[in-house]
């Protein structure tokens, strides 16, 4: 029953390494998959590094440009099922997500009965640290809106760090997402939710980065935006398709 964790890098040569390692220490079940994207500050070749130092628990997948978030993680789930894992971690690099949490991503997991658990900042629990107060209400905002519109009981639908049960990954179309960026966090949910999969929130502190440079940007948030109004106009036709079926005698 092995964890998959997989890491999209891009310039994050300051991070990796103790992330590495923070992680493969939390036990034997969780291996790494790091998706560096060509990054320019050497966090490819160190990357090398921590597979040859590990490397019966470090994978390493090199592609050549920034090809996004979604992409780097629809690469590591295809990477994982094909190796047989049951557990697939998204997570990000750079010390925001703890990796001290993994084993209770996995306690979860199994003692809720979940498929999929979301590492929530916005549950009785959870928090944020260091944000400033414009960061904290575009990140609830966010979440917020986008619950309301796809009329889900999730409150931190725009969260990164989650777990994944295989069976999740094997019945969702993966060739079918749309999404590229920030939007793909709350498409993998709402549609784990929609195939009738059991979605569980478990409390974490979210942590400033320790080192580097934030990834999010204007763009991201907008693409973020559409989709979650695309998704919520494909449920109402879909809604308005059945409606004439419940009628009928």
């Amino acid at each position: 029953m092995q964890a998959l964790v997989i890491l999209p890098t891009y310039n994050e040569i300051g991070n990796l390494g103790p992330m590495v390692e923070a992680i493969l220490a939390q036990g034997a079940m969780f291996d790494v998959l790091v998706i560096d994207d060509g990054s320019p500050d050497g966090t490819g070749i160190l990357a090398d590094h921590l597979k040859q130092t590990y490397p019966d628990r470090v994978e390493v997948i090199h592609r050549q440009g920034k090809l996004g978030l979604a992409t780097a993680y629809l690469t590591g789930f295809r990477y994982g099922i094909k190796r047989g894992y049951e557990y697939f971690f998204e997570m990000d690099a750079d010390f925001s997500h703890n990796p001290q949490y993994l084993p209770r991503f996995i306690d979860t997991l199994q003692r809720e009965g979940a498929d999929v658990v979301l590492g929530s900042r916005y549950v009785p629990g959870g928090g944020v640290t260091h944000w400033p107060w414009y960061r904290k209400w575009v990140s609830r905002g966010g979440s917020l809106y986008a619950s309301k519109m796809l009329g889900v009981d999730i409150r931190d639908l725009t969260g990164g760090f989650k777990c994944f049960r295989r069976a999740v990954l094997e019945a969702l179309d993966l060739e079918s997402i749309e999404s590229t960026g920030y939007g793909f966090q709350i498409e993998m949910t709402y549609r784990a939710i929609e195939a009738g999969f059991k979605v569980v929130e478990m409390p974490i502190v979210f942590e400033e980065r320790r080192e580097g440079q934030s990834k999010m940007s204007l763009g991201i948030l907008l693409e973020a935006f559409w989709m979650v109004t695309k998704m919520r106009v494909e449920r109402a036709t879909k809604e308005a398709e059945r409606a004439p079926e419940r009628l009928r005698p």
